[in-house]
């Protein structure tokens, strides 16, 4: 979705960060830990504020639960440790929420991985931005199957749904896969450019989403991050005491057939099963 850049020219807060500031503070109180909001109050006000409403007034919210950072008007009310984020609490109702602290990014110390690159040329000549690159580079070189250990399938893309008490989500990419024991799983996928953050919201509706809509597989979250020099970097996430926990990482990079030395391969073959 489009989202307007963090600040104007002159410094000042944009559109976005206006409105939400000020949803936040007509409902906050100092003893407040969570409290629900609609949709519908954005267009009091921006009348109130003097300013033109955004098009796409979802799109207010969105920027908030998954790409940006709140204001710091918002972000300096929370408790040490604790956040506040943004759920969906039904149609067109959103929930602000103080859940545990936690960033979770590539660690840099681990292994990378050197996979030959399956990626047709003309996929990587022609895809458009950093997310779709990242899921076809991760569907074309079956990353979600090495990376779980089954044999994974591509179900839909950009899957655009309802989940109950939620209300519309929208999960990157959804795979199904079966194990050598038969076990049939249901794969959320997110894909997260540099600077995206991987956050307990997405987890979250992503698991409750599979639970809902496939309730016989079994649900495996999982996040793919490109990383510097090319790398990807995939997590399997889960939700934890009311934060997101890292399950597994590892770390992959797509190279040339010719780039795996007989090195590489001996030292990859020294990990085991």
């Amino acid at each position: 979705m489009p989202e307007e850049k963090s600040l104007t020219h002159s410094g000042q807060p944009n559109r976005y960060q206006a409105i939400i500031a000020r949803v936040f503070a007509d409902h906050y109180t100092k003893k407040a830990t969570e409290f629900e909001f609609t949709r519908d109050e954005f267009v009091g006000i921006a009348e109130r504020l003097g300013i033109e409403l955004p098009k796409n007034i979802g799109d207010v919210v969105y920027s908030f639960r998954y790409r940006n950072e709140l204001p710091q008007s918002i972000r300096k009310t929370a408790v040490d440790d604790l956040e506040w984020i943004i759920e969906g609490a039904g149609r067109a109702r959103y929930r602000f929420k103080q859940v545990q602290l936690n960033r979770i990014v590539p660690r840099e110390e681990l292994l990378t991985i050197k996979i030959p690159d399956a990626t047709p040329e003309i996929i990587s000549a022609n895809a458009l931005g950093d997310e779709q690159a990242l899921l076809a580079k991760v569907r074309y070189n079956r990353l979600v199957d090495i990376f779980l250990g089954i044999t994974a399938f591509s179900l839909q893309n950009h899957l655009r749904t309802t989940v109950k008490n939620l209300g519309q989500i929208e999960i990157d990419e959804v795979y199904v896969g079966v194990d050598r024991h038969g076990r049939q799983f249901v794969v959320p996928v997110q894909a997260k450019g540099g600077t995206d953050k991987h956050g307990v919201v997405q987890t979250q509706q992503d698991i409750l989403c599979c639970a809902q809509k496939f309730p016989y597989l079994i649900c495996r979250a999982v996040s793919a991050q490109f990383m510097s020099a090319g790398r990807i970097a995939m997590f399997e996430l889960t939700v934890q005491g009311g934060g997101v926990k890292v399950v597994d990482e590892k770390h992959y990079q797509l190279v040339p057939a010719a780039g795996i030395s007989a090195g590489d391969l001996q030292q990859y073959a020294s990990f085991g099963n």
